[in-house]
């Protein structure tokens, strides 16, 4: 059998090549294999959780982890090794002045650096190739280069006999698979008219764009949130300026994105006005510390709205992106007679792996989650025994879950799993054959 071997750029031009039903159908997979990991056994599928080892972390200098990250299907076996750098970001400055960049597609960019000076209408090329050239500032360390958090390393398949078929590299892979993944709940959703999105690396663009290509026509409003506004600025550039995005861009002339940084004035009210508003939050930030207050969505105003958060960007247990007043709100149960109206909530946290996010979440461990207040998505996506469940507690079954998924407070916190690389990295193999992508290596 050829070894197929994968660059990241050939990867990229497999993705960006993907259209909606491509989407779907990868989705589709992951999705059984999630299933079959949390309701198979050994005897009948190779994705049962059995078969998936914890990963193996090993810290080293400069806050980098190295992951090593075995796993198993029906079909193959393999290991994705994977280094990532945690930074910290530059302290906030609340004094300094506001700048928001809002943009549309067939309007105006408005860009102000003082809140004494006019605001003078550009297009958002205009002020992408001014802010760009010339440019002498210093970048922030996290995003140098050699300080991305992006993870850097390689996924092995194996078949089930354990012959090496194809050697991937791995860094467009995490963030496109986290993101497939994610959206799965995401696609089910009544509202996506507004999305925020905290963070500007890969995690957030594979948000963004699977995101608008499941429910592109839908979304008005894409809110970038991240502490270095040049980062978001050129997520922002690629969106716009882009092929590969164009269109995404054209299929929706309703559609606009705005910057938000808390490295201007102004920070507080723009992100309590966005998360407020917002139909679904991605949180695709390494961050040790709350991305925003938990009284935005826990007071009796943020409870008015079902929405659907997507926390997957911490993976240790001192790290954390939504504050865990927020988890504990969600599962707490429902009181039958308050003055208020309040979005649905399940009672649950939807998890990718209970027994990985019992290890390694900071979110499920600094609110003190027990594993009953969990539910893992393979589980969920079983609706009839999930449905079951809901009514053994005095919900109304299948009818009560399915509104929950679509209109209900949702949130699901995902550590990632080596099984989600290797599923991936199988359909991957499988396009890049059909498509000539890759080089292959024979008699390996």
């Amino acid at each position: 059998m050829p070894l197929t071997v994968l660059s990241d750029s050939e990867i990229n031009a497999i993705l960006y090549s993907l259209n909606r039903e491509d989407v779907l159908s990868l989705q589709h997979n992951l999705a059984d294999a999630l299933h079959e990991y949390s309701t198979g056994t050994q005897e009948t599928t190779g994705c049962c959780h059995s078969n998936q080892p914890q990963r193996i972390a090993i810290p080293a200098s400069n806050n980098q982890t190295t992951l090593f990250m075995p796993a198993s299907t029906s079909t193959s076996r393999g290991i994705k090794i994977a280094t990532l750098t945690q930074t910290s970001g530059p302290p906030r400055n609340d004094s300094l002045p506001s700048i928001k960049s809002t943009t549309s597609q067939s309007s105006t960019t408005k860009s102000s650096t003082s809140t004494d000076s006019p605001t003078t209408p550009t297009t958002l090329a205009s002020q992408i190739s001014n802010t760009s050239i010339g440019a002498s500032t210093k970048p922030d360390p996290s995003i140098a280069s050699s300080q991305s958090t992006s993870p850097i390393g390689s996924l092995t398949l194996l078949t089930a006999a354990g012959t090496p078929y194809a050697f991937l590299a791995a860094s467009t892979i995490t963030g496109f698979r986290t993101a497939l993944a994610a959206t799965m709940i995401f696609n089910r959703r009544t509202n996506v008219h507004t999305i925020c999105v905290f963070g500007a690396g890969l995690q957030a663009l594979w948000h963004i764009r699977l995101a608008l290509l499941l429910r592109g026509p839908e979304i008005h409003h894409v809110h970038i949130i991240n502490r270095n506004f040049e980062r978001a600025r050129k997520l922002m550039q690629e969106i716009y300026t882009s092929p590969q995005w164009e269109h995404l861009r054209k299929s929706n002339h309703k559609l606009g994105f705005s910057i938000v940084s808390n490295e201007y004035g102004e920070y507080n009210r723009l992100l309590k006005e966005h998360v407020r508003k917002a139909d679904a939050i991605f949180c695709c930030t390494p961050s040790t510390s709350p991305l925003f207050p938990a009284e935005y969505l826990t007071s009796t105003e943020g409870r008015k709205k079902g929405r659907y958060i997507s926390a997957i960007g911490s993976y240790k247990h001192h790290m954390i992106e939504l504050h865990p007043d927020i988890l504990r709100q969600a599962v707490a149960p429902e009181h039958k007679h308050h003055h208020h109206k309040h979005a649905e909530k399940g009672g649950v946290i939807v998890v990718d792996s209970l027994e990985a996010c019992m290890k390694e979440a900071g979110e499920v461990q600094q609110a003190g989650l027990a594993p009953e207040q969990m539910v893992e998505i393979g589980e969920l996506l079983m609706v009839k025994k999930a449905s079951m469940l809901e009514i053994e507690k005095g919900g109304e079954g299948e009818v009560g879950l399915k509104r929950w998924l679509q209109a209900g407070n949702v949130i699901f916190k995902c550590v990632g799993l080596g099984l989600m690389d290797i599923c991936v990295g199988e359909d991957l193999v499988m396009l890049a054959r059909e498509r000539g992508f890759g080089t292959s290596v024979e008699g390996f």
